[in-house]
């Protein structure tokens, strides 16, 4: 459960549902247009058209507001690449000529060109290889490799929490001058083994997996420096036997320098260090403290003397410069921040643009921060009430395109301008390509609508409802509630979603469909996140009964059909509301949900929680496994459980021990298991969970 980049998931989310199926587009209210892909000069805007697996490129030009078919844009900035087919690394020049370079019966992983192209680098068999180009030479870099050592291959506990699973399990990072390969090595001899049985075939088989669970032993980890020519390796200054966690590297430019994370345990206090890369030697260049935990740098920007970082110490997240020597610490922004994410910093006029979640809590804009002798300013560079994705820079910065929309609008291509005099009037949003189909107005959408909450204690939580089609204010209508919950994790954004195959059933069958976020969302800052320090599910879960109270206000909700469902983290709250939250919500279909934090990861689960032995009370409170007594089934109540039998994130093991304290307590529910399914449900085992939970919400709500 890797919740930390909330802006990320939300610019994935907007891409997917314009791209991810061609034919529902075509036949839904939106179409495919060309999207923005990169600058080819101050007046040029490269655009991509992604029709199935075909790409067609355009220029359009900014000032003459034309657009031009191209060949491709790429031919000038060509670069090789290198993939794995059928297990070995293939080499692929400008000229798109294949060139096999391994030929094992092991699989390589993860190959990475150098920044010279001249070399690759890859991981077999959990040790580190490179190979030359120019003298088609591989070298071993590392050879203790086994199935507890790994080199340059994350231990699960790292793939999962701190790198993600978009790394694909690298743990190696080239220098920017092609010398040097910055690595991990774990040692998972002391993490324990945790067995995932898969059913198939005669006898069955077991994944033996090192997954360490609250309170379990960590991976032991060493960061070591190798010369893509081979030789003796150097490793960093620290200590393996601690009990500690290592972050995301970064390279400064000149490749003899990397900035390298570390935190403690309790994961309160993070050092970032300067590594000498030559002798391993280590200088701290920046500390932090917070009561109650700290995350990642998921980012920097490297400047002449020193670099410039966000953090949230002060409950808001500002954009930070530090000094290479540590002498020099300033803030850059002012304000209530937060998904803030560094586009571009100018140090000769001393401007950074930067996109964030600053004047709206569900919305991104961009800004323009500037600071010097004139004083600190921050100007908003975006315009109208609409959530701003992938936003592109001219390389002069007088102009920006970027892709729009809210709840009601669907995406758009736009182009602004930061400064008068450009192509386009400051102030005003040019459009470029518009997904909104012509007859989109005559489509009788469900209509999604922006509403908040404002808690006791004065956190304006937000939430979107539809209402279901020829909506009647006299009737009472049942209410499905979708929920995620987890820390820094936004349900809910001012973003177009093209309706879904539920969103158009439940309109029409009569249902009220309404998501929404708790304190902890992100939409509150550090301060709202805080509240769950110790006591997961407590605060979300009263935010969740403020949500209920505020549907009983409503005339036309009947407060008797009202049904809550979550995946993962919404997992774990949907049985959490149907167990201390049982007045409120009697219905919840729960898809792999964590029902007792010991049984969660250390990394994730502990950054929360703290370590099981400091904090026994909070890890009983907040498991759903010792709640079952209240959830009331003798009275009607109905619990629709899931789980992938499979997943190597939420294990199984939670729903099998929820079902016994259930059974335990002559409770009735139903379940549903899909076969080798890991953390989610695909194929034909998504359909079949889509027609479950489509029978499951017309027989609990609608009678059917």
């Amino acid at each position: 459960m890797n919740f930390l980049f909330c802006f990320k998931r939300v610019t994935a989310t907007l891409i997917c549902l314009l791209f991810a199926n061609q034919l529902l587009i075509a036949q839904g209210p939106v179409q495919s247009v060309p999207m923005p892909h990169s600058w080819k000069d101050n007046n040029t805007l490269v655009m991509v058209h992604t029709l199935g697996m075909k790409r067609v490129f355009y220029e359009y030009n900014i000032k003459k507001e034309k657009m031009t078919e191209i060949e491709s844009p790429i031919a000038p900035k060509a670069t090789p690449t290198v993939l794995v087919k059928n297990g070995d690394v293939i080499f692929s020049d400008i000229a798109g000529n294949e060139k096999q370079i391994t030929f094992t019966s092991s699989q390589e992983r993860n190959p990475v060109l150098s920044p010279d192209f001249r070399k690759v680098a890859y991981t077999r068999d959990n040790d580190l290889y490179s190979y030359d180009l120019e003298k088609n030479k591989e070298t071993r870099l590392t050879t203790d490799g086994s199935e507890l050592i790994l080199n340059g291959w994350a231990s699960w506990v790292y793939y999962e929490e701190i790198f993600g699973r978009g790394g694909q399990y690298r743990a190696f990072w080239w220098s920017p001058d092609s010398r040097t390969l910055a690595f991990y090595r774990f040692d998972d001899s002391k993490v324990p083994m945790f067995p995932i049985y898969e059913s198939k075939g005669k006898h069955g088989t077991i994944t033996r997996t090192r997954y360490p669970k609250a309170g379990d032993t960590n991976p032991e980890v060493m960061l070591g420096f190798a010369s893509p020519e081979g030789g003796e390796i150097i490793w960093a200054d620290f200590n393996s036997k601690d009990d500690q966690y290592f972050g995301t590297p970064f390279w400064t430019g000149t490749g003899s320098t990397i900035m390298v994370q570390w935190m403690d345990r309790d994961q309160s206090n993070l050092t970032l260090y300067a590594v000498n890369v030559h002798d391993g030697s280590k200088m701290h260049v920046y500390r932090e403290y917070q009561k109650t935990w700290i995350n990642w740098m998921t980012d920097m920007k490297f400047g002449k003397d020193g670099f410039y970082f966000v953090r949230d110490f002060e409950l808001w997240e500002h954009i930070y410069y530090q000094s290479y020597d540590g002498n020099k610490f300033e803030r850059l922004t002012d304000g209530m921040n937060w998904g803030v994410r560094i586009l571009d910093v100018d140090e000769k006029d001393s401007v950074i643009h930067f996109t964030a979640r600053r004047d709206v809590s569900v919305r991104n804009d961009l800004y323009r921060a500037s600071w010097g002798e004139k004083g600190k300013n921050i100007r908003k560079l975006s315009e109208g009430e609409y959530n701003y994705a992938m936003p592109l820079l001219s390389p002069d910065k007088k102009h920006f395109a970027a892709i729009i929309s809210n709840t009601e609008t669907p995406l758009k291509v736009v182009l602004l301008a930061t400064e008068r005099g450009g192509a386009v009037k400051q102030g005003e949003l040019r459009v470029i390509a518009d997904t909104k189909k012509e007859n989109f107005d005559s489509l009788n959408l469900p209509k999604p609508k922006l509403i908040y909450i404002t808690t006791p204690e004065g956190y304006k939580l937000p939430g979107v409802i539809t209402l279901p089609n020829n909506f009647d204010p006299k009737k009472r209508y049942p209410v499905i509630m979708s929920i995620y919950g987890g820390p820094n994790s936004s349900n809910v954004m001012d973003t177009w979603r093209n309706p879904s195959k539920l969103n158009h059933l439940w309109a029409k069958e009569g249902v009220i469909q309404i998501s929404v976020d708790n304190r902890a969302s992100g939409h509150c800052g550090k301060e709202g996140i805080n509240y769950i320090h110790r006591n997961l599910g407590h605060y979300e879960l009263q935010d969740y009964i403020y949500w209920a109270k505020y549907l009983a206000t409503l005339e036309y909700v009947n407060t008797d059909k009202i049904g809550i469902a979550g995946f993962s983290y919404g997992g774990t709250m949907t049985l959490l509301a149907l167990t201390d939250g049982a007045e409120y919500f009697r219905y919840g279909i729960a898809g792999a949900g964590v029902y007792d934090w010991l049984l969660y990861d250390t990394h994730y689960t502990e950054r929360y929680m703290d370590h099981p032995e400091n904090n026994p009370e909070g890890y009983k409170e907040s498991a759903a496994i010792n709640k079952a007594k209240h959830y009331k089934s003798e009275t009607g109540s109905l619990l629709y459980i899931t789980h992938g039998t499979a997943d190597d994130n939420v294990h199984m093991q939670n729903t099998i021990q929820m079902i016994d304290a259930l059974q335990k307590e002559g409770k009735q529910f139903e379940m549903m298991l899909y076969p080798g399914a890991f953390h989610g449900y695909r194929g034909y085992q998504g359909a079949h969970s889509e027609e479950a939970t489509i029978n499951f919400w017309r027989k609990v709500l609608l009678g059917k």
